[in-house]
């Protein structure tokens, strides 16, 4: 396996990976399906915070960007990280993780957040894991498939 910057050839593969999480799991709060091209416009607005796994195939990827807007966040961001169904357990996570933090330090950010749906113990297992701390949890503050939600804030002190 390797972990490499994302390029725009991957835009379409990370698309349908993002995809099969918005429109399968109640694991990301949004509905909207992201397109090819939209991937892409995030790529070039994160060039250097947008990276892929290879193992035979996009096995994962991983980016960050900005926790909130304002001068007194900029050393703190949010992440999305997703593995592809089949390479789970495999350490795909923790090296994109690895990676997304190395960069993140090198930029002097001090935080990365994760936003985790109550529903995805995995995730907060996984975050766990890697070296993040719960610091929050918001009840029932999302809602899909109809069910309500409820956030986990996890964090971790580069």
């Amino acid at each position: 396996m390797i972990v490499r910057p994302a390029s725009a050839m991957d835009a379409a593969g990370i698309a349908t990976l993002w995809n099969r999480m918005i429109r399968d799991t109640v694991f990301t709060f949004t509905t909207l399906e992201k397109s090819a091209t939209e991937v892409a416009a995030l790529m070039n607005e994160r060039p250097s915070a947008f990276w892929v796994a290879e193992a035979e195939g996009l096995a994962g990827f991983v980016t960050y960007g900005a926790f909130r807007s304002g001068p007194g966040y900029a050393h703190t961001v949010e992440h999305t990280v997703i593995v592809a169904d089949g390479f789970g357990g495999q350490g795909v996570g923790t090296r994109l993780m690895q990676r997304a933090e190395k960069t993140a330090r090198d930029q002097e950010v001090h935080v990365m957040v994760a936003g985790i749906s109550g529903a995805n113990g995995a995730a907060v297992a996984f975050h766990r894991k890697v070296g993040f701390v719960q610091t929050g949890r918001l009840p029932e503050v999302g809602r899909k498939h109809g069910e309500w939600l409820d956030l986990i804030l996890m964090q971790k002190t580069l």
